[in-house]
């Protein structure tokens, strides 16, 4: 008798408690009243219909091992600006086998950057003329193959990043074939600096050709490419100064009876209703996306909520209870040990750790901005006592070049806080709204 109790355990047992982890601390009731009825039966063996009830009950097939405490997202982004690192072959094969190495799991490598893709596109080429980002040392590739082929042979998980979403130089060719795609300001300027230097414009998120356009890029590349998920970020709203091109304006005179939007770009109102249109648009492509690729995740990593809305009309808090987002990494990069606590501890962060896995975002450096690693090391720690689901860096050039550290140093500590290989945190641990 106990032999087949143990064993009726050994074989169900994973399911019920996965059943009471999905439903609540009440389902713990039923998880008892189940778990006797399937002892007090199992003298005469475990019924086709008791099976039946097991399998049709919502539990996941999840097993709670691939559910433990020792999973951890341990990710980097990996671009072509300020870094070498997918200029060639050698470059990219010997920074994932590094990676590997020092116990790196997630790979986020960037396929949109500078209105150009990283990878042969089709969709690219009818839109822009160009196939691929022209710049020497990506002729010739497919570096996003080159690195799905290499992450997973190494059992790493790689989501590509969807690094400038709606910005585009302002002299591509994207920007000028098209310049009715842009948005603009009140006084009818397009031009916006990033980081002071950088002539950047942005295409109008609320154009349903623009919303085609990008569409297809995506949805081309979940079908084409054997990834793990697609990632976006702030820059799949746009800066909150715009929105007063003449599609937008005219959209919001349609729905405010002919009343134009207010000359503050901070009315709430007006913040708020281009972020929803946002928000519209974000539910129709995650739909695209789950049609061409189930499997793929929808990954996010924007700012904390306050300034990826005022800011970038991106209002990710409503997409996380929406069910749009089933991987959220919030860029946290702050100097101040108190003020990075204060935004990781942020209601609306807290309350997604509940529903999808939550990861921090650690800037480990920039070309102008180095970062010792006593603070990585602290920050890493505070999201590990938060119990965040893991952490990802910004970015690959800085874990180690771009230090005041030697390369040596630098990979020594990170293995020092790597110390043993361990596996993502799965979504079905999680309790997602869809």
């Amino acid at each position: 008798m106990k032999h087949r109790i143990s064993k009726l355990y050994d074989t169900y047992a994973d399911k019920l408690v996965e059943f009471s982890r999905l439903h609540g601390a009440k389902s713990w009731i039923i998880f008892l009243f189940i778990f006797v009825f399937i002892i007090v039966t199992g003298s005469s063996g475990f019924t086709l219909d008791q099976q039946k009830f097991l399998e049709t009950s919502n539990v996941k097939s999840t097993q709670v091992d691939n559910c433990n405490l020792d999973q951890e997202v341990r990710g980097v982004w990996l671009t072509n600006i300020d870094s070498d690192v997918l200029f060639s072959t050698e470059n990219t094969t010997n920074a994932i086998a590094t990676l590997d190495q020092l116990n790196f799991n997630t790979l986020y490598p960037t396929v949109w950057n500078w209105g150009y893709t990283l990878y042969p596109s089709a969709v690219a080429k009818q839109v822009t003329g160009i196939e691929l980002d022209p710049t020497e040392g990506l002729q010739g590739r497919d570096v996003l193959q080159e690195i799905i082929a290499q992450g997973h042979q190494k059992g790493m998980t790689v989501i590509p990043w969807f690094e400038f979403g709606f910005m585009a130089p302002a002299d591509s060719e994207l920007a000028q074939r098209h310049p009715e795609w842009l948005t603009q300001r009140a006084d009818g300027s397009t031009m916006w600096l990033e980081g002071k230097m950088h002539e950047r414009v942005w295409l109008n998120p609320l154009h349903p050709e623009v919303q085609k356009f990008i569409t297809d890029l995506i949805v081309e590349l979940v079908s084409n490419y054997d990834v793990d998920g697609i990632q976006l970020d702030d820059h799949f709203g746009y800066p909150s100064e715009l929105g007063y091109d003449d599609y937008t304006v005219a959209l919001y005179q349609q729905e405010h009876n002919g009343k134009s939007p207010p000359q503050n770009a901070k009315d709430p109102e007006w913040i708020r209703w281009r972020a929803d249109k946002i928000t519209n648009y974000m539910e129709e492509l995650f739909d695209a996306i789950k049609k061409a690729n189930p499997q793929a995740i929808v990954s996010l990593s924007p700012n904390p909520q306050g300034f990826s809305l005022k800011s970038f009309l991106l209002d990710w808090k409503t997409w996380e209870r929406k069910g749009l987002i089933e991987e959220l990494i919030v860029q946290v990069y702050r100097n101040n040990t108190n003020s990075f606590i204060n935004e990781v501890t942020q209601p609306e962060i807290i309350a997604a750790k509940e529903h999808i896995p939550v990861s921090i975002g650690i800037l480990s450096g920039l070309k102008s901005r180095n970062v010792l690693f006593g603070r990585i090391r602290q920050q890493v720690a505070i999201t590990r006592e938060r119990n965040f689901d893991g952490v990802s860096f910004f970015f690959y050039e800085s874990l180690w070049n771009l230090a005041l550290e030697s390369p040596e140093q630098r990979k020594s500590a990170l293995l020092s806080i790597f110390k043993n290989p361990t596996n993502r945190v799965n979504l079905a641990c999680k309790q997602p709204f869809r």
